[in-house]
Formats: C-alpha cells, structure tokens, sequence
C-alpha cells in the first residue's frame, strides 16, 4: 500500500494541533518540524503524480500522432 497525498496531509494536520496544544517548548518544535516533513512529502509525491500524468499525457499524444 502506498501512502497518499491526503494520508500526508491528515499527518500534518495532527502535528500542527499537537503544537499548538503543547505548552512545552521543545515539543512545540519537534511537532513543527514533523508537520513541515509531513508537507513536503504531500508536495514532492503531488509534483511527482502531475509529472507522471504530464508524461503520460505526452506519450499518448505521440502514440496517437504515430498512429495516423
């Protein structure tokens, strides 16, 4: 099973909470940093799903274009 766009997201989202619940400095911290991890693994597999298409996209239209 892959993990996905929303799964990371979701993950985000509960450290965010979790850091603005905290009262404890380091924790604060901690719960931030995994929240801006969690993000930047739903933008890097974003970038890489709308690659995928666009190169999909690409290959059907040269298949096509062969094809006539």
């Amino acid at each position: 099973m892959s993990a996905t766009r929303e799964f990371y997201l979701a993950q985000a989202a509960q450290c965010d909470a979790a850091a603005a619940e905290t009262a404890l400095g380091q924790v604060r911290d901690r719960n931030l940093r995994a929240a801006a991890a969690w993000q930047a693994m739903a933008d890097k597999l974003e970038r890489a799903e709308t690659a995928r298409a666009e190169r999909e996209e690409a290959v059907a239209k040269l298949r096509a274009a062969a094809a006539s």
